[in-house]
């Protein structure tokens, strides 16, 4: 992991996340994340585009940018995966923690709509 690459990322709100279609084709999308340990957390509807793409093919681009996606800094390369249940928990509490009340008030929807999230966990090349 590369230091450089990280710092773009200190004190950012968000993360565009370049992920692959079958066909090849990119697709980004701005996201909340959290950071710990050089790992990248981010949490999304189980049946989620982002999800799927990762299970996919887990090699992806990541800059910081603002709530719409554009960019803040430059692309990095980075690999991702789905996180097990108590990684999952792990960055739910992260994520939790960095958004606060506006997070929190998400959860108790979601639960109540009965949905299922996943976390993508991002390690930056």
């Amino acid at each position: 992991m590369n230091n450089e690459n990280l710092k773009q990322f200190a004190n950012q709100k968000y993360l565009n996340i370049e992920s692959y279609r079958k066909s090849g084709q990119p697709v980004q999308t701005p996201v909340w994340f959290a950071e710990e340990g050089g790992l990248f957390y981010v949490y999304s509807l189980v049946d989620a585009g982002k999800v799927k793409r990762v299970r996919n093919n887990p090699e992806i681009k990541v800059a910081p940018c603002d709530m719409r996606g554009k960019t803040k800094g430059v692309w990095v390369a980075a690999r991702a995966r789905i996180g097990a249940e108590a990684e999952a928990k792990h960055g739910h509490r992260l994520l939790d923690q960095k958004y606060g009340l506006i997070k929190r008030i998400g959860n108790i929807f979601s639960k109540l709509r009965g949905k299922k999230h996943a976390v993508i966990i991002i390690e930056v090349l």
